[in-house]
């Protein structure tokens, strides 16, 4: 897959292809969706994508918190037969053009699109101006085509990334799986922390850096991925309450696993809340509990 991360012309190889416009945070079905149509046309099929979100730029304090970071936003988009993906630098100048000057610009010159998939719900170009109506008619004129796709609706909701992003807050990493094409995955820095597991014998690696959305606080079971290799690790999101501390913390306890995780990068695939955070009257009463919580995420693990 080529990773184009420039506002110029695209290799011609990738010339008169079936392209899609959107920021694809999470890469859910409703993307798949639209995927689908531009990766079975055969012509070379582009995306083109935000970094960062726009609303970072025009409006940083109503920014929603990301879903994918770029590095998993293109494994996702590979697995889905997408064959290059740009990645627009995200600027204030950048934003200020008009959905004409958009297409003509982008579209046309930088993409050479022969073919435009797009979601019902698609707008563009300065304040949104830009609608499917206007899309459709721009490219007739320049004798591209164009095509709507219809909203994926799943359990009586369209399928979208505000939508995952509530599920995921509020703890449902189940529910937000099934809206998603993959497990939903964050990654992050091993630091040192308080060291207190290793004192009971659960050692736990403490995250910090993490781009993307946290769910709520629990105990979550999760795959952890380090060094090419997967390991079952028990999450706690939250703050350590049998200890009274505030801050709010994301500490796996890797299971089947023994060395230094200090300074790598951990990436985390979420797959259900086991339970919510407790304060317990004494470490014994934390560690009875943590074995439980071991034998839960080996059978979450075991079961799918």
């Amino acid at each position: 897959m080529l990773v184009w991360e420039k506002l110029e012309p695209l290799p011609e190889k990738y010339w008169n292809g079936a392209v899609s416009v959107g920021n694809f945070d999470g890469v859910h079905r409703g993307h798949a969706a639209i995927l689908e149509k531009i990766t079975h046309r055969g012509v070379p099929s582009v995306v083109f994508t935000f970094q960062p979100h726009p609303v970072r730029i025009l409006a940083p304090e109503k920014a929603p918190r990301q879903l994918t970071w770029p590095l998993r936003k293109v494994e996702l988009l590979e697995r889905l037969g997408v064959d290059a993906v740009v990645f627009c630098p995200t600027s204030p100048a950048f934003l200020r053009q008009n959905a004409e000057t958009f297409f003509q610009k982008i579209l046309r010159d930088l993409l050479h699109a022969k073919i435009v998939v797009e979601g019902e719900n698609f707008h563009f170009g300065k304040n949104r101006e830009g609608t499917p109506r206007r899309m459709q008619a721009w490219c007739q004129t320049h004798g591209m085509e164009f095509q709507i796709v219809e909203s994926v609706w799943l359990d009586g909701a369209i399928v979208s990334s505000t939508r995952v992003r509530q599920l995921i807050s509020e703890g449902h990493i189940q529910e937000a799986n099934r809206l998603l094409t993959q497990p939903y995955r964050t990654c992050g820095t091993v630091a040192h922390g308080e060291a207190r597991g290793r004192t009971f014998g659960f050692p736990t690696a403490n995250l910090e850096k993490v781009p993307t959305l946290l769910p709520a606080q629990g105990i979550y079971a999760c795959r952890a991925l380090v060094d090419g290799q997967i390991f079952p690790a028990a999450v706690h999101v939250g703050p350590n309450v049998t200890f009274h501390e505030n801050e709010t913390k994301v500490e796996a306890y890797l299971l089947d696993f023994s060395g230094d995780l200090y300074g790598k990068t951990l990436t985390l695939e979420w797959l259900a809340k086991l339970r919510e955070t407790v304060a317990f009257s004494s470490a014994e009463m934390l560690a009875k509990q943590i074995r439980k919580d071991i034998q839960d995420v080996r059978q979450v693990i075991s079961a799918g």
